[in-house]
């Protein structure tokens, strides 16, 4: 249990030091995630569609 909490606490402080020293960086960091979810999301919907 403590090597989870470990590496639960590295990750956040990882993410506040990557926000601060690397704001713009971050920020193509997460829109690329999102721009990826949103693709995935119409991906889906397309053979959804297709199977009707």
């Amino acid at each position: 249990m403590q090597a989870k909490k470990v590496l639960k606490w590295s990750a956040i402080i990882f993410v506040v030091f990557f926000l601060f020293t690397r704001p713009d960086d971050a920020a193509h960091t997460v829109r690329g995630a999102i721009d990826s979810m949103f693709t995935a999301a119409d991906s889906l919907a397309q053979f959804v569609s297709h199977l009707s």
